[in-house]
């Protein structure tokens, strides 16, 4: 008998060999039948593979994480099994399960290619398959006998894969006819797959190299349920509407240029006042909070991201170093700000009584992406941080971690990220080599976080593997308006920079003393944190925060000085907005401000100006009928108002 443990702390005694479904059927028939997957003493597995010794339990359905990955992964081994029925000789790259469904790619080889015309075939050849209710079989394969196999079907990919494992630690996974190289997990059987759609395709090197085969990746998506699939095109298509990229060009936010460069955003006006708006409206909270603004160069010579150990982790990620004509003398491109402000911290000597300080800066760095994952404002080369770095006594880490959070909750009350959890990443159990550091100051960090996210009550999940290099972190994982989850903001103690630059304060011992640095940014990025903001509020920002207010649409040419006058008026009390003075029809002004996203509409004419009025209309269609401009004032500032202040 082995002793196995519920996530509840419960344990069963079971029999040596049993599996995750015995399990869960000695549990309940209903959730046997809807497991998919289990992690085994942090592994997740196949619910059929036999359980030999003592161990942790949790199961998982496609409700989970877990069990979606599961079961996308499966999927990707089906739709790789109709391609090769469907297209004989075709090559496979990788398949594996990403956050929204799976892709697997392909080489299908000369004068062959695939469209989205090609989908409605090959989703029906998978659905075939599925029905036979092909069981996954995993098998323990030595590495000869796995390179014998795909020489012979002549699939140099998983050649290559294969050159990279050691002997050993090879499986193979096959369902009906197909074969694949795979580490698994996979579900029992191909018949929990009822609903499958193609969604896209794209090229995409081998191995993210630009320089080897471009291949065909075909994404697609799953569900065990067909009424789920159609849950999930809905909000896809959805998600369309509210693209970052398409609202962002409709309402002339952002741009990018191929002469510029790809993957390097520039803000167009709208964007740039949009931008500001966040950044003071942030600078204010953290003024509120004792920080104090610093500005640190662009590039940073390489001896400093040495120092940091950045070099060592990110040096290839990082673009190609400057050389200047001096011997030996070479600068980076900034991908990181906090070893600038260490050496900022550096410059001066500080005493007990001078801690906690707080350095804050919206620092632009860069980091060389891939051309294949670049990705509108989400994935670029060059963004700005929102980067602050608190450097405090080891006594005041919780409190000043604490504060940081009421921080961080502050911005998304301000924005309505109203569903949210956070993650405590900590490191590999396993691996260690990985993060530098004294374990001491690791578990120090890693147990400060936790209690500090206790004290706070906030709905928490633990992640291991997940931590920077140099130390534990706590990621927020906010919910969009469409239910997406996107990681915005991050807290992470380190203790091991300040170790690494020798940064000091002198104790209430008149002692030299090592102090704990704090890297904070609650937006993360402005791109990425703008982007999400934009899908989350399908464009409609928040009045506080939208880069134009209002607009005035005289009826004719004759009204444009009253337009004028209006708009004056209104920039008095700081409201902000553009008079459309184009020689359009007013009911195609009207479209084009709803497009844009504009709050309010105003239109002024005869009546108008006879009355010194204005007539209002709100984004939507909703009309306010004829207002005083200061009643509009009013009703503006008022709304405005109503955003909450940081009272740290």
């Amino acid at each position: 008998m082995i002793k196995i443990t519920l996530p509840d702390g419960s344990t069963k005694d079971v029999k040596k060999g049993s599996n995750a479904l015995d399990i869960a059927n000695s549990i309940s028939e209903g959730l046997a039948r809807n497991i998919v997957s289990a992690t085994i003493n942090k592994e997740v597995w196949d619910i059929t593979r036999p359980i030999n010794s003592d161990a942790s339990i949790k199961l998982h359905t496609f409700n989970d994480k877990e069990g979606k990955m599961t079961f996308w992964h499966s999927t990707a081994h089906l739709m790789a099994e109709a391609l090769e029925i469907l297209y004989p000789n075709v090559k496979l790259g990788i398949g594996p399960a990403i956050d929204n469904g799976f892709y697997y790619d392909i080489d299908l080889g000369r004068n062959r290619k695939l469209s989205s015309d090609d989908f409605p075939k090959i989703e029906k050849k998978m659905l075939d398959l599925a029905r036979e209710k092909n069981s996954f079989l995993r098998k323990e394969i030595s590495k000869k006998e796995a390179l014998n196999y795909f020489t012979k079907k002549q699939d140099p990919y998983k050649i290559e894969l294969l050159e990279g494992l050691e002997d050993g630690n090879i499986t193979f996974y096959s369902q009906g006819n197909f074969t694949d190289l795979c580490k698994g997990p996979h579900i029992p059987n191909t018949s929990k797959i009822k609903a499958i759609k193609l969604l896209n395709i794209a090229g995409a090197y081998w191995r993210g190299d630009e320089k080897r085969n471009q291949l065909t990746r075909i994404y697609g998506v799953s569900f065990p349920k067909q009424k789920d699939l159609t849950k999930h095109l809905e909000m896809l298509e959805e998600a369309k509407k509210r693209d970052h990229r398409k609202l962002g060009k409709e309402m002339e936010l952002f741009t990018f240029s191929k002469k510029v460069g790809q993957g390097l955003p520039m803000w167009l006006p709208k964007g740039a006042q949009l931008r500001e708006k966040l950044e003071n409206f942030l600078k204010k909270a953290q003024v509120l909070a004792g920080y104090l603004p610093v500005i640190t160069p662009h590039i940073g010579s390489k001896d400093l991201y040495i120092c940091s150990g950045h070099y060592e982790k990110y040096g290839e990620d990082s673009f190609q170093p400057i050389k200047t004509p001096q011997d030996g003398e070479e600068f980076f491109l900034k991908p990181m700000n906090c070893p600038h402000h260490c050496e900022i911290y550096k410059s001066k000597k500080y005493s007990y009584k001078d801690l906690p300080v707080r350095f804050a800066e919206f620092g632009t760095v860069y980091r060389y992406e891939q051309s294949g994952e670049l990705h509108g404002l989400t994935r670029v080369r060059g963004f700005t941080q929102d980067d602050a770095h608190l450097f405090v006594r080891p006594d005041q880490v919780k409190e000043e971690f604490k504060n940081v959070i009421d921080l961080v909750l502050y911005v998304f009350k301000a924005l309505s990220f109203e569903e949210f959890k956070v993650q405590i990443s900590l490191r590999d159990r396993e691996n260690k080599s990985k993060y530098i550091g004294s374990e001491e100051n690791w578990v120090r960090a890693e147990n400060e976080i936790i209690e500090a996210v206790k004290e706070k009550n906030l709905d928490s999940v633990i992640e291991y593997g997940e931590a920077a290099f140099y130390g534990p972190k706590l990621d927020f994982m906010v919910k969009d308006a469409l239910g997406r989850e996107w990681q915005l903001g991050t807290i992470q103690v380190d203790y091991s920079l300040p170790e690494r630059f020798e940064l000091e304060y002198t104790g209430q011992d008149n002692q030299k003393h090592r102090p704990v640095m704090i890297h904070r940014a609650p937006f993360g990025s402005m791109e990425r944190f703008i982007a999400v903001l934009i899908e989350h509020c399908g464009g409609n920002f928040p009045l506080w925060l939208t880069p134009e207010q209002f607009i005035i649409l005289p009826i004719s040419e004759k009204y444009h000085d009253y337009a004028k006058k209006v708009s004056q008026l209104l920039k008095n009390y700081d409201i902000c907005g553009p008079i459309d003075e184009r020689a359009e029809t007013t009911g195609r002004k009207i479209r084009d401000a709803e497009v844009s996203k504009i709050p309010f509409i105003i239109i002024v004419g005869e009546k108008e100006e006879n009355n010194n009025k204005i007539s209002v209309r709100r984004h939507g269609g909703v009309d306010l009928g004829e207002l005083d401009v200061k009643d509009f004032i009013k009703t503006v500032k008022e709304e405005i108002e109503g955003l909450i202040k940081f009272n740290n």
